[in-house]
């Protein structure tokens, strides 16, 4: 019997998809072979790798002057990447909004002079900080954000102005869950493990006049420029992985694409904040207008129950619902995998537990 999977990442996969990938494991499309054996330069590979390019693009509506790659190392690799590809006066401006913000700004302190423009960290990160195109130096390379904050479950609910700096966002935890304006930001890099597929893979989607700003000293493999001009194929790619997210991208455009997601999201989201607000049980510290869609961290009025509710949670089918160890208690993630069922069932259990509990 498969579980409710609400991990951070990696975590669940639609079933279809899983059930697809399943039948084609170990013959793909009349190869004779699985993805995870073929070369990446044979023509079944570089088809695969094309059509996640274009399903991608065709999801998010990237415009024709922006690159999709797809290559390794994960989204924190890219906390090193964005200050060595984008370095020409040398300085950039960080907005700290959770532990992976907080991480990437930290990162980009060895390449450039980063400046940290605005944080909430005076709050434990339960809210976004509110900022003008004033804020921001318009000598900066760059500015930075994290869109959706995984761990504190804050998201931001507007697209800053930076004027003619270019915006650069880390959407691992919120890709594909809500339409994005993506001319609005100069680069979009998203680690697949949370709401696009398995572990192995980053998307990064980069604006064609910004590959030319890198660093001297910016390594080969880090270089956005060496893998959009080898589509992704500079070197042997996460291949299983990039296949896994084709067939998750071909998933989200059967089921009416991102503006369909975003609204089942938005029920998901709004069935679990409402019982947690109506309650005197369970509380979520965000701040409402901030809160995501994603992940929904909530907590008990006492650690011990906390910790009762994980172990009793994972007996009836509802997995990997422990808060990370900077927030405690119990944390939801609800990504594009998740069905509106899912919810309804931790919702559920959550008013049985509130009963026997209080």
């Amino acid at each position: 019997m498969r579980v409710y999977n609400f991990s951070a990442g990696p975590s669940m996969l639609p079933l279809p998809v899983l059930e697809k990938v399943q039948s084609q494991l170990t013959d793909y499309n009349g190869t004779g072979m699985s993805v995870m054996e073929m070369s990446h330069r044979s023509k079944p590979y570089q088809e695969i790798n094309d059509k996640a390019e274009s399903l991608l693009r065709e999801l998010l509506s990237v415009p024709e002057n922006y690159d999709i790659i797809f290559v390794q190392g994960g989204a924190s690799t890219q906390f090193e990447a964005v200050p060595l590809n984008l370095n020409v006066k040398g300085k950039a401006d960080y907005v700290v909004t959770g532990n992976f913000a907080k991480k990437a700004f930290k990162e980009a302190g060895k390449f450039t002079a980063a400046r940290c423009v605005a944080s909430s960290e005076d709050k434990n990160f339960t809210y976004i900080p509110k900022l003008t195109k004033a804020d921001f130096d318009p000598e900066a390379d760059y500015v930075h954000i994290c869109f959706n904050n995984t761990i504190f479950g804050s998201h931001y609910n507007y697209v800053p102005d930076t004027g003619d700096v270019p915006l650069v966002a880390d959407m691992s935890s919120s890709i594909l869950s809500e339409e994005v304006d993506v001319s609005k930001f100069g680069v979009i890099y998203a680690g697949a493990q949370k709401n696009v597929g398995p572990a192995g893979v980053t998307i990064v989607i980069v604006r064609k006049d910004l590959q030319d700003k890198f660093s001297p000293v910016c390594p080969t493999m880090l270089k956005w420029a060496t893998q959009t001009k080898e589509k992704s194929l500079y070197n042997t790619p996460p291949c299983w992985s990039t296949y896994v997210a084709m067939e998750v991208f071909a998933y989200l455009k059967e089921m009416g694409g991102v503006k369909a997601m975003h609204e089942i999201n938005v029920k998901k989201a709004a069935m679990l904040y409402d019982f947690i607000d109506n309650s005197d049980f369970y509380s979520n510290k965000v701040a409402k207008e901030d809160r995501s869609l994603m992940n929904v961290p909530f907590v008990t009025p006492d650690p011990e129950l906390d910790a009762k509710f994980v172990s009793e949670a994972a007996k009836a089918g509802l997995v990997s619902i422990k808060g990370h160890r900077l927030v405690g208690g119990m944390r939801a993630s609800i990504y594009n995998a998740m069905p509106v069922e899912g919810v309804k069932t931790l919702v559920e259990f959550m008013a049985k537990f509130e009963k026997e509990n209080k």
